[in-house]
């Protein structure tokens, strides 16, 4: 037996646990409804603010649920990977990132068309804060 064949028996030997994948699928899941809803909670906050900004409160809480929603997509991930479940972890990740790509975007559109609702730009900084002020 030369080492190729030895390398081709480990590789087949050892199939991807479905069970893991599975759970990783869920945990995967959880984690995007979570983003998704900060994101919700992000749009709610700046609309029922009057200047159109957050609060800390409101801050912590997105940060929160993005963080807690980013250590299970690394965790699950890294199953994957020390599982050799390539196509679950591609598959999974390419969805979720793709789903976030489109929330951002569609957040982004509503943002705007917000601000252009109210006929008011971003909330105007004090001139000291301006770079180059001379206040």
């Amino acid at each position: 037996m030369d080492v190729v064949e030895l390398l081709a028996a480990e590789v087949a030997a050892k199939a991807p646990n479905l069970w893991g994948a599975l759970g990783c699928a869920m945990a995967y899941a959880a984690a995007l409804l979570t983003a998704l809803d900060s994101f919700a909670d992000l749009l709610i906050a700046h609309q029922s603010s009057d200047d159109g900004g957050i609060g800390p409160a409101h801050g912590l809480k997105f940060g929160g649920k993005l963080t807690a929603a980013g250590v299970t997509v690394v965790s699950a991930g890294t199953v994957l990977a020390l599982d050799s479940n390539w196509f679950a972890f591609v598959a999974l990740s390419s969805v979720f990132a793709v789903v976030l790509t489109i929330a951002i975007l569609l957040m982004r559109r509503h943002r705007l068309r917000v601000i252009r609702m109210r006929g008011t730009a971003e909330p105007a900084r004090p001139a000291a804060d301006m770079p180059g002020s001379m206040a």
